[in-house]
């Protein structure tokens, strides 16, 4: 196979060995990258970014570590990189950037990242909060409360004010929508203080990102690398990013339309510390993620996770990783050992390679590499050594990442947060609540959202995640059997 009909990830060092290519038409099939720290993981990443975005495919990345912001820049020539190049056969390296977005949940390393209460939803939201059952069946109360006055839950204040509310109120709703115990609504209460604490008042609000932007292709036909800025994100909130991330897949997959068998994929996602999507969640909700993986392919959406060790992912995902690349994996400890023979069994044999012993021997830069033929069938495990990217390997400096993002198209419309009237102002008062809503209230300073507004009454990303049940089962069962499996009768109108 000609490295020209796909992406050069690398190739052995031997003479006559064929290269290591990946089908962007099989993008779309989901991948692997795994290995120990320091193995390489982050220049395999950032190889198959700017390729994939060279072709044509916007790509996000979540930047646990906060060094790959170097892709928004030409690389330079590196003595071993160079070496490297040479060893492989490939021509004098041609030093090139994608185009590039930066964003961050806190607005401080990009554009903020925004998304509304409503749009969360009861179930992840309980799940951030860290809530036990009775807790997030007041929770999911106080959402239901909302959207039968018609009360928008946008930010965190609204949700405050709602839940308060209810539980002011809580003799007389006990009848029409249950029990509400003065304990859970404090437990609730103390925890949102705590998710504020951590940062999620920025999360939670207006103008709420459109996905249409993380998604952009420039006047050349490059796709755009989103890079999400999560290094502070994982180290103080884990579960927030956990939930940002369930929350995007969710969006993507109910607002994309389906697609047939495309050149390369419309969207692909490179997802660090991806096994916090599954840590201490329900199984109801893992087995919803999961299904969720395997269907937003025929979206047009890859999803790549990006991991330690490939027991961090529940097998059922692991069975969907088409494409996988496996760095040095260290075996010191019986988890470890089991690691090893994890990755090595999950490979198509070749008779030539003693799987498991190669994977604890393989060098920085080197790995194990299974991508799929011609004819989506995976190929046998064979040893690369990566090439070296065309971007900067390493993070900007501070004053360019502040350049790049002052020059973004898209600071005009999220840089500033967008207060409208909702549930808080409504609740407060509620004199006034029988007057239509006025139009969006944007803050000094700031530039009304191009969005246009959510009902409260749409379901959030935790219901959505089982939407498809409803379609598989009929309309009016489906619906009854989501609201039983959820604990929510939002499933309310849809953008």
């Amino acid at each position: 196979m000609a490295a020209a009909d796909g992406i050069l990830i690398g190739r052995s060092p031997a003479p006559d060995s064929a290269p290591s290519v990946l089908l962007p038409k099989f993008g779309n099939r989901h991948g692997l990258i795994a290995g120990a720290t320091g193995s390489g993981k982050t220049v395999t990443l950032q190889v198959i970014a700017e390729q994939f975005a060279a072709r044509g495919t916007p790509v996000l990345v979540a930047d646990i570590k906060g060094d790959f912001s170097g892709i928004a820049a030409p690389g330079t020539p590196k003595p071993h990189f160079t070496a490297r190049a040479e060893l492989l056969g490939l021509d004098a390296q041609d030093f090139a950037a994608p185009p590039a977005l930066f964003w961050d949940l806190f607005g401080d390393q990009g554009h903020p990242v925004r998304t509304t209460v409503s749009e969360i939803g009861p179930l992840l939201l309980g799940r951030m909060l860290d809530l036990n059952e009775t807790q997030t069946g007041v929770l999911t109360i106080a959402f239901k409360y909302a959207d039968d006055q018609g009360l928008l839950l946008l930010d965190l204040k609204d949700l405050r004010a709602v839940i308060q509310h209810v539980a002011e109120n809580a003799k007389a709703l006990t009848k029409e929508y249950g029990n509400v115990s003065g304990a859970s609504v404090g437990a609730i209460q103390r925890a949102l203080l705590t998710l504020e604490s951590q940062g999620a008042e920025h999360f939670l609000g207006e103008p709420a990102l459109d996905l249409a932007d993380l998604m952009r292709v420039d006047a050349q036909g490059h796709g755009t690398v989103s890079v999400l800025a999560a290094d502070r994100l994982y180290r103080e909130a884990p579960r927030l990013y956990a939930t940002f991330l369930i929350w995007l897949l969710s969006e993507l997959f109910e607002d994309l339309p389906e697609v047939g068998d495309l050149d390369h994929p419309k969207l692909v996602l490179f997802l660090d510390e991806a096994h916090l999507l599954f840590d201490d969640a329900p199984k109801l909700l893992t087995d919803k993620i999961e299904q969720v993986v395997r269907l937003i392919r025929s979206k047009g959406v890859g999803i790549w996770f990006v991991t330690q060790n490939p027991l961090d992912l529940p097998d059922s995902v692991l069975g969907q990783l088409g494409n996988r690349v496996q760095h040095v994996l260290r075996a010191f400890t019986p988890r470890d050992q089991k690691a090893v023979r994890v990755a090595a069994e999950t490979f198509r044999p070749n008779p030539k390679l003693d799987t498991a012993r190669v994977i604890t021997e393989l060098g920085v830069g080197e790995a194990l590499v299974s991508f799929l033929d011609g004819k989506g069938t995976p190929q046998p495990v064979k040893r690369c050594l990566v090439r070296p990217p065309r971007s900067r390997v390493g993070p900007l400096t501070p004053e360019e990442r502040r350049q790049l993002i002052a020059t973004s198209p898209l600071g005009a419309r999220y840089d500033n947060a967008v207060d409208r009237d909702s549930a808080y102002e409504r609740l407060a008062g509620r004199s006034e609540s029988e007057r239509p809503p006025p139009a969006a209230r944007p803050r000094a300073g700031s530039v009304p959202s191009t969005r246009a507004p959510r009902p409260s009454t749409r379901a959030g990303a935790g219901e959505r995640l089982f939407g498809n049940l409803a379609a598989s089962v009929g309309r009016e069962i489906g619906r009854q059997l989501i609201r039983g499996l959820t604990g929510t009768l939002l499933k309310g109108s849809r953008r």
